[in-house]
């Protein structure tokens, strides 16, 4: 498959990763579709890092739309040589991918880190805490000790889940880019396998 190509369905998929990311980022603010626990700050430390928006959102928009109009890169080449240019593009493309490993990366590590504690969750003494922090991220394989947390009514169900879409779309982000890494640096060195085809 021509490595241009290849770089153009990668992006593709980077943006609807990219939108999953930062819609489940944005749910995170609101619990049941209430604004109230925001506004009281009574949600998820990890909530507030914007690893969704920020790190699987934007920080993977810029490399996808650059991979999508890699095709339409015209570059005039350098030092006389036609595919100079295009070769170039390829390989500006790593830095690009490299910038979404970052993005992709930090938003795997938070969204890990905030199935691991938790949610902020109200007890049945009405003192809100990280109910789940002591357990190391057995809570999840125990679905029992979830009625420890009174308020938000089905916190845990909410945070868990939003935060396993998260941490899936940016696992699936940060495989995409490091294949685009691959790609970019045979595309680069090895030839734009489209122009020789026109």
């Amino acid at each position: 498959m021509c490595y241009v190509k290849c770089a153009r369905y990668i992006g593709f998929s980077l943006v609807w990763a990219a939108v999953f990311c930062i819609v489940a980022n944005v749910l995170l603010y609101f619990p049941n579709g209430e604004t109230k626990y925001a506004t009281e700050g009574h949600l998820s430390r990890f909530v507030w890092y914007f690893a969704g928006i920020v790190g699987g959102g934007l920080l993977m928009l810029l490399p996808a739309f650059l991979f999508i109009r890699l095709e339409e890169e015209d570059c005039c080449g350098c030092c006389g040589y036609e595919n100079y240019g295009k070769r170039c593009s390829m390989l500006s493309s790593v830095l690009a991918a490299l910038i979404g490993i970052t993005g992709s990366g930090y938003c795997v590590i938070v969204a890990s880190l905030g199935l691991a504690e938790g949610p902020k969750c109200s007890d049945a003494n009405g003192v809100w805490n990280y109910t789940f922090a002591s357990t190391e991220g057995q809570y999840l394989l125990d679905s029992s000790m979830w009625s420890k947390c009174y308020e938000p009514k089905h916190i845990v169900e909410w945070h868990v889940t939003l935060f396993s879409i998260l941490l899936a779309f940016a696992a699936i982000e940060f495989i995409l880019c490091l294949i685009q890494v691959i790609n970019g640096v045979l595309g680069g060195t090895c030839g734009y396998c489209c122009s020789r085809q026109q």
